[in-house]
């Protein structure tokens, strides 16, 4: 799940902010697959703005070299500085790192810091059909069986696992990792910064327990960020034949660090217990079985995933909080965080139950 931060002008970000119409974005398409290619006569022929709002993507279908060719480009936000979640190449770094692995990803077919083509750094992948796992209520998703679930579960757990066990050395743009202290305390501004403040009335006791549990030793790795059901790509032929993973995505969040985070995240969104039942809520597996899945996948035991959950209930309590504030000052309009707000008690309470479990 993205947190949208306030924009931090920057003068390389400029220029993108003046080509976010989608006829100067084919302009600049046209000119770039003409180079990429070696085709003069490239045509870009299709071109649509994709949804999510971490980053600024276009689906284009370009016509060069007798051949049709579908991609999806990604840009960072206009007027924000390009580091952390703005920083577009860090996702590279880690889809390159998974190359020649069984995880399911869009491979990178273009990529740079050129600013000759959009003003500011890109990447281009292959445009893949399908959709992400929708679980509201009459979304194609929700009407999977119950053993199709268990199937699209057990290839998401194993692409996680595969992810977890990347060799850090090929993400060294990532930098070092972030330690498990830090991804407590560093939440400390967002609370602050928290609309409806009496949903997080027990976060200082959560945070104190998450500091006095944290685990002594951590497989540290490459993590997602925000391993999801949003962000599992899936083929949607669900009447014909089981539906497929076709690639992780939204890879904004990517870091090094306690692996065990991305488990704990995606069981989070998977626990009812977490949540206030609303229509846009469905759950993909009991939190539980995405612990078997990953744990089978792993091939070992794996401990504290408790503690990771309750960290997982507690960040998303507050990333709530947060958005919506943004949402209320118009510096992010989205009206679900009003919805998601009425799960902010019930997240923390959640993460000091499975802390008080320990």
């Amino acid at each position: 799940m993205r947190i949208f931060r306030g924009p931090h002008l920057s003068s390389e970000a400029h220029s993108l902010a003046n080509i976010l119409d989608i006829g100067e974005m084919r302009r600049r398409l046209a000119h770039f697959c003409r180079n990429k290619y070696d085709d003069p006569t490239a045509e870009i022929v299709h071109i649509e703005v994709m949804p999510g709002h971490a980053g600024f993507a276009w689906g284009f279908t370009v016509e060069a070299l007798d051949a049709r060719d579908s991609w999806f480009i990604r840009l960072p936000p206009p007027n924000v500085r390009w580091r952390g979640t703005a920083d577009v190449l860090r996702q590279v770094a880690a889809l390159n790192a998974l190359e020649g692995s069984d995880v399911p990803h869009c491979s990178v077919k273009w990529s740079g810091d050129d600013l000759k083509w959009f003003g500011s750094p890109y990447f281009v992948t292959e445009l893949l059909q399908g959709d992400v796992l929708r679980l509201g209520k009459g979304e194609w998703a929700a009407r999977l069986r119950e053993d199709q679930r268990l199937q699209i579960g057990r290839e998401a757990m194993q692409a996680l696992v595969g992810i977890h066990r990347t060799d850090t050395a090929k993400v060294r743009y990532l930098g070092a990792p972030v330690p498990l202290e830090d991804d407590v305390t560093r939440w400390d501004t967002f609370l602050e910064r928290a609309a409806d403040p009496s949903r997080l009335a027990g976060a200082a006791g959560v945070r104190a327990l998450l500091l006095e549990k944290c685990p002594k030793h951590a497989h540290i790795g490459l993590f997602h960020g925000d391993f999801q059901s949003a962000n599992l790509f899936c083929s949607q032929d669900q009447q014909q034949a089981q539906p497929k993973l076709l690639a992780v995505i939204d890879w904004e969040l990517t870091g090094i660090g306690a692996v065990l985070n991305d488990l704990g995240w995606v069981c989070t969104f998977s626990d009812r217990q977490a949540w206030t039942p609303g229509p846009g809520r469905g759950n993909f597996l009991d939190a539980e079985r995405l612990e078997a899945l990953y744990v089978e996948a792993w091939g070992e035991g794996v401990s504290d995933i408790a503690w990771y959950r309750a960290l997982a209930c507690y960040k998303f309590a507050i990333i709530t909080g947060f958005n919506l504030s943004l949402h209320r000052r118009g510096k992010r309009v989205d009206a679900t965080w009003e919805e998601t707000k009425r799960s902010m008690k019930p997240l923390m309470q959640r993460a000091g139950e499975l802390l008080e479990s320990l």
